[in-house]
């Protein structure tokens, strides 16, 4: 798991119909960790940061669907 990912364990009830769904992660954005833009962060080149959605590499945060987050181990169990 990265660093941008966060788990949590839901209260599961005895009396719930539903499968319970023990374990939920999340993503934190990384720019709620940087106050405010410190000066001569690292770029991406420009075919970079298109690819990236972003110009700074501190910003970055990927994107994975649910369905493979549960594949990969980070998400319902």
């Amino acid at each position: 798991m990265d660093s941008q990912t966060r788990v949590y364990f839901p209260y599961v009830s005895p009396h719930d119909p539903c499968p319970p769904i023990r374990v939920k992660s999340y993503y934190v954005p990384p720019q709620l960790f940087i106050g405010f833009q410190p000066e001569n962060l690292p770029q991406f080149s420009p075919m970079e940061a298109l690819m990236h959605g972003t110009l700074w590499p501190a910003l970055y945060s990927p994107y994975v669907p649910t369905g493979q987050r549960e594949r990969r181990g980070e998400g319902h169990s």
